[in-house]
């Protein structure tokens, strides 16, 4: 009776993989060091929420791995309530963090999103410059240099096929190589 609780499958083995190719990518100290992303938990969270954003949007855009994104999504949600309470959030307190985090997602996932569908290249940069950096680039630089990162992560996501989501695997540009490019 309760050894389904100890069994994972396939599905959960490739969101697992998913989720866990995100991460890394989100905490590559490129990032930190190249693009002067804050290294701290706000810095990593938006990181973290960037790319997923990005993943979640291309799954979104084929109904064959539109329930892959929810369960990506789920699985976020469950290693932030996992960290919260790392971190020492009380158990009275983890739904209200929950929450916010959850607002915070989908502000941000809006707002990449509203950014790249607009025709001003300007608006990108803009909602990196606030998420990313808090609205205080350290310099213009690094918030387009990483704007630049986010229009190759898309255009990279967007060249792969659900079979390969399904599988598990996801490519991400490697962000020390991304250029700024006047497109």
């Amino acid at each position: 009776m309760i050894f389904p609780l100890f069994r994972r499958n396939a599905r959960q083995n490739t969101i697992s993989t998913l989720y866990g190719t995100i991460v890394a990518q989100a905490r590559l100290p490129c990032f930190y060091r190249e693009y002067a992303v804050p290294d701290t938990i706000n810095g990593r969270f938006e990181l973290l929420v960037m790319h997923l954003a990005l993943v979640l949007d291309r799954l979104a855009g084929e109904p064959e791995v539109r329930d892959l994104g929810q369960s990506l999504f789920d699985h976020f949600c469950g290693d932030m309530d996992d960290n919260l309470r790392e971190l020492g959030i009380g158990d009275l307190a983890v739904p209200k963090q929950m929450q916010r985090m959850g607002e915070a997602f989908y502000g941000r996932a809006q707002a990449y999103r509203k950014a790249l569908g607009a025709t001003d290249k300007e608006a990108l940069f803009e909602a990196v410059k606030r998420n990313i950096y808090d609205g205080a680039a350290p310099g213009r630089t690094a918030a387009a240099r990483l704007a630049a990162y986010v229009r190759e992560a898309v255009r990279d996501l967007e060249g792969q096929s659900a079979l390969a989501f399904i599988s598990g695997r996801i490519l991400l540009p490697n962000p020390q190589v991304t250029v700024l490019v006047e497109d």
